[in-house]
């Protein structure tokens, strides 16, 4: 592949380490097992594993090319507004685990909920910030 590697697909690929930190958190705090569990470990393991090997590729591409400072600034500023919204989750999440509305187990899976969440969000801004120019 020749094309350039964008700051747009960097980020939009953060999108696919979130879901793989929402697959192997499934993989750890599950109480139950079922046959085909060792299926869908094996196929996101092997998955994890040539995703990062492209990735690797595609990073090592991008650090070679031309920087967008408009992008960079860009994100910059989107990557203020998603500490500022995963600051807010984040507290909300803790006060509901303090007052026992949820357990550690249910914690967790809000939190992993919240990064895979926040990670769309943090694409979404992005696209619209860089495709405007702000």
């Amino acid at each position: 592949m020749k094309s350039k590697v964008t700051l747009r697909e960097m980020v939009g690929t953060k999108i696919i380490y979130a879901a793989l930190i929402a697959c192997y958190y499934w993989m750890w705090a599950r109480r139950d097992w079922h046959d085909y569990y060792t299926t869908i470990q094996n196929v996101v393991f092997v998955f994890t594993i040539v995703f990062f090997a492209m990735q690797a590729s595609r990073i090592h591409r991008y650090s070679k090319e031309e920087k967008d400072e408009m992008a960079i600034r860009n994100l910059h500023r989107t990557d203020a507004v998603s500490l500022r919204i995963m600051m807010a989750v984040t507290i909300v999440i803790a006060f509901a685990c303090g007052v026992t509305f949820i357990n550690g187990t249910m914690a967790g899976y809000a939190l992993v909920g919240m990064i895979f969440a926040l990670t769309i969000l943090r694409f979404i801004i992005f696209c619209v910030m860089d495709r405007k120019g702000v």
